[in-house]
């Protein structure tokens, strides 16, 4: 149960219902998850919207490397939803079954190409350590460039947002729905 009232759209105020129907008609296709509890504000959400939409659609990365950085951030914030969210589209985009459940289990996952590797340390290490090492920093740069790099870190960033948000107000996956991160070291 969120902390949070979230309005249903018959209840939503003219700004609202402008950024609600923004979302629901592109490529989401549905509101839900961070951007119902942001919909209390509605500019707030709409920027939201926009820079989501951006990052998770508009960018030079593959959308199997964005949505390996997703689950990385979604395990590192133990974010149910993000998770739940993510994990079909990780899927659908190729990446490696055995790699999506060792990021699950919280393990090190082992990948057979070189981009997935160089994105996975990238995103662990700025999240676990906040820095990016030198040599970890140089292997992105020569898989996917400066643009890619520079979008992976605002991918990053904006997904832990994401994760803050639905972890801080308790917005989870459906009730009927098995929590599909284990607790660490339970995996």
């Amino acid at each position: 149960m969120p902390r949070i009232p979230l309005p249903s759209p018959s209840e939503l105020s003219p700004e609202q219902r402008r950024v609600y129907d923004a979302v629901v008609n592109g490529p989401r296709g549905a509101l839900r998850g961070p951007l119902r509890a942001a919909l209390h504000n509605a500019e707030l959400a709409d920027k939201w919207q926009q820079l989501g939409e951006l990052l998770r659609y508009r960018t030079s990365l593959a959308p199997r490397l964005s949505e390996l950085a997703i689950l990385v951030t979604a395990r590192h914030f133990d974010c149910q939803f993000e998770w739940y969210a993510h994990e079909p589209p990780a899927r659908q985009a190729g990446l490696n079954p055995d790699a999506i459940e060792a990021i699950r289990r919280g393990e090190q996952p082992a990948f057979a190409s070189e981009d997935e590797q160089a994105i996975f340390d990238y995103a662990l290490q700025l999240h676990e350590k906040h820095f990016i090492a030198e040599a970890t920093y140089q292997r992105a740069l020569q898989v996917i460039g400066v643009l890619g790099v520079v979008e992976l870190t605002a991918l990053l960033g904006y997904y832990a947002m994401v994760a803050m948000t639905l972890n801080a107000h308790e917005l989870t996956p459906p009730a009927d729905t098995p929590r599909p991160l284990p607790p660490r070291g339970e995996a």
